[in-house]
């Protein structure tokens, strides 16, 4: 009887430790691929939001990471790819995230020409409700594109809310919540970017491990 109970526990030990070696092994590749994924529509992006006739340095290899809390959640710090032509600033890129949407984190890419124009801002991935939430995406609306040519003077403070907040942004019908994230983050961006410029473009360069965000 003992034989036959150590002989089960033994059996139910391997099972257990075989299920959790291939639910590990899995979430390992799942992980890898989505991170692929996700880097790749953000080099995608860079393509349409910085022309590329106007830098001639790598955008990849020219990156830094912030981790100031006034841009950067505690457990993602933000990537920064730096446009250079002839060695001086042309504009930054920041994969930013708007982590109040209506469904979750919204990702972003928000590009800022270095006199503190934005050049242009995508979503990367999101969550959001299909029909409302997802209209911040430019496949779905324009409403997007309505960010370029945006500064921290071109509408003034009050002006960076959606039209239900006093500010010069639509909302969607039956979706407030997500382009008020996405206003809110785009704001904070370029916020940060205007306090600290001349250091985002001196810091050493970070080039991006493969797989990387």
């Amino acid at each position: 009887m003992v034989r036959k109970i150590l002989s089960s526990a033994l059996l139910l030990a391997l099972f257990a430790l075989v299920g959790a070696t291939l639910v590990a092994a899995t979430h390992q590749i799942t992980a890898e691929r989505i991170a692929a994924n996700h880097r790749e529509a953000i080099l995608k992006r860079l393509d349409v939001l910085v022309a590329k006739q106007s830098y001639d340095n790598d955008l990849v290899s020219d990156t830094i990471q912030i981790t100031d809390p006034e841009l950067a959640t505690p457990k993602r710090p933000v990537t920064v790819y730096r446009a250079r032509l002839g060695g001086k600033p042309v504009a930054a890129v920041f994969s930013v995230v708007a982590p109040d949407g209506y469904n979750g984190a919204i990702n972003l890419l928000v590009a800022i020409d270095y006199d503190g124009t934005i050049a242009g801002v995508r979503v990367v991935s999101h969550r959001e409700t299909p029909g409302l939430g997802d209209s911040i995406d430019e496949q779905r609306s324009d409403w997007i594109l309505s960010f370029s040519g945006k500064s921290l003077t071109n509408p003034d403070e009050q002006g960076w809310h959606v039209k239900r907040d006093g500010g010069v942004f639509d909302q969607f019908t039956g979706a407030t919540i997500t382009p008020r994230a996405v206003v809110k983050a785009v704001f904070r961006t370029l916020r940060y970017y205007s306090r600290h410029r001349e250091e985002i473009f001196t810091a050493p360069a970070i080039p991006l491990e493969p797989h990387h965000e």
